[in-house]
């Protein structure tokens, strides 16, 4: 084997060691380089970040850019210099799903035009079903008033509600939206998704109750007692809820929201849960991260607030190695790779 057969692999985020391990057993054709000292360090399992390097250690892993075939992750400490530091690169395996602005954003799909960028769609898709599961189940059990009488000690008997007959309704059946479904299935739920294509689907091959084309929203409104949002961060779907959309929604519903903090009117979404027309929220995401000292949400007991990490598990850093992996062997083999971002639809 050559030099020329090798193709270099540069790993440009903390992972744990034996993932790196897996990655360089795909194949004698990789030259897999990790080096964490030259990384962030690690602060929670799969943490990713930028942070500032000595000037020589910058220099050693500008270098080490130049020598890439492939990224895993994008190098966040030189978002900007990215294309003209990188300039064999011809693959970048993101460690999230929603790369799509942040693509666009830094003009890579201009300034890379021969790079490929591919998500890590569905790798957080079960945690975050789980935390939109908690959160209806918090709702439907009242958990903010138990808490607060906990901590009184006070001890008072109320009657609570159930999940069983209640409807659900998220935005965007993707990955996420998919499980978010079957757990809600699972509670007795009645399930409805929106989709931007459903020709030819199936609505229970995604635990779907009822599937209709994202266009049908606002008639769908009215009978969501519970409203998730897992659909990208697109120019169509910015501010996609807005007071006008709250409004249509039945007095007492829950909103949800796992895609991104530019779906929401998030003074509107206040307004409403204030007036108590909205019976509660739980959100991951918002639109300034962090959610400023200031915000009102920070006091409103019946809003779960996660700070933009309820997809992140233990397990995160085995399952996108087991994605990068499969991709690998796909580039190897010159066939098209998983999870590709479509450049025009941001996602």
């Amino acid at each position: 084997m050559t030099t020329t057969d090798q193709i270099t692999v540069l790993i440009a985020s903390w992972l744990d060691a034996i993932h790196v391990e897996t990655i360089r057993a795909v194949s004698p054709r990789l030259r897999v380089i990790y080096r964490p000292d030259l990384l962030a360090p690690e602060r929670y399992p799969d943490d990713r970040r930028a942070f500032q390097r000595t000037a020589a250690a910058e220099a050693e892993w500008r270098d080490l850019l130049a020598e890439a075939d492939i990224l895993f992750d994008f190098d966040y400490t030189n978002r900007q210099e990215l294309p003209d530091l990188a300039r064999r690169v011809r693959w970048i395996q993101a460690s999230f799903a929603g790369i799509g602005q942040f693509v666009r954003r830094m003009q890579y799909d201009q300034r890379m035009p021969h790079t490929v960028f591919t998500t890590a769609s569905g790798i957080h898709a079960r945690p975050l079903a789980e935390f939109c599961t908690m959160v209806m189940v918090m709702h439907s059990v009242g958990y903010a008033r138990l808490r607060e009488q906990q901590l009184a000690r006070r001890w008072s008997p109320r009657r609570g509600t159930d999940l069983e007959g209640r409807t659900v309704v998220i935005v965007g059946a993707g990955n996420i939206g998919t499980q978010v479904a079957r757990h809600a299935q699972v509670l007795g739920m009645h399930v409805v998704g929106l989709k931007r294509e459903v020709a030819g689907i199936d609505p229970a091959s995604l635990g779907l109750d009822e599937l209709h084309p994202s266009e049908r929203l606002a008639e769908l409104l009215p009978r969501a007692e519970f409203l998730v949002l897992a659909t990208p961060h697109t120019d169509a779907t910015e501010r996609l809820i807005g007071a006008a959309e709250l409004a249509h929604l039945p007095a007492g519903a829950v909103v949800i929201n796992v895609g991104r903090g530019a779906l929401i009117d998030e003074a509107a979404l206040v307004a409403a849960l204030e007036s108590g027309r909205l019976a509660g929220a739980g959100l991951d995401v918002f639109a300034q991260e962090p959610l400023p000292d200031e915000s009102p949400l920070w006091q409103m007991p019946q809003v779960v607030i996660s700070p933009h990490s309820a997809g992140i598990s233990d397990r995160e850093g085995r399952r996108i190695t087991g994605l990068f992996c499969d991709n690998i062997r796909r580039y190897l083999a010159g066939e098209p790779l998983l999870n590709q971002l479509d450049l025009q639809l941001l996602y």
